[in-house]
């Protein structure tokens, strides 16, 4: 995904927070799984150099781990051929490894980072989805 300022497009922060909303939609239809969700929309966020970012994270529990482990499977095989390249499907830098699969869109325009974590102690087994956007310029005049 580019993250070079002096490329980002001039775009309205609020349509870039509906994109991002969008592709978690997709992700969402991917995972296929009947599981509970956070609630929490789109946010803008800086990147360097004056320019901003949308991202959404958001996670799903309540399955059983197998059907969270199942459904990163599905993000796997469903990803590319939906268009997305996967550029990190391994181990995340936690202490507990946790499976993490990150892809960007082929448009360059999005990212979308998926881990999951197993079951601890008193902690459901959670897959934790973040979906970004390219970096942008907001609109003269506009605030993010």
């Amino acid at each position: 995904m580019n993250e070079d300022s002096a490329d980002a497009p001039v775009r309205a922060s609020s349509e870039v927070q509906d994109e991002v909303e969008k592709v978690s939609g997709s992700i969402l239809e991917i995972l296929s799984l009947k599981a509970k969700m956070t609630e929490a929309g789109a946010m803008i966020s800086p990147c360097e150099g004056g320019v901003y970012r949308a991202h959404h994270p958001w996670g799903v529990y309540g399955p059983p781990a197998k059907d969270l482990e199942a459904a990163m499977g599905r993000l796997r095989s469903r990803l590319p051929e939906k268009g997305w390249k996967i550029v990190k499907d391994g181990p995340d830098d936690s202490q507990a490894k946790s499976p993490q699969i990150v892809a960007d869109s082929a448009d360059g325009r999005f990212s979308v980072d998926a881990r999951f974590h197993g079951r601890q102690s008193d902690d459901p087994a959670q897959l934790e989805v973040t979906v970004q956007s390219a970096c942008f310029r907001p609109e003269s005049g506009a605030t993010s």
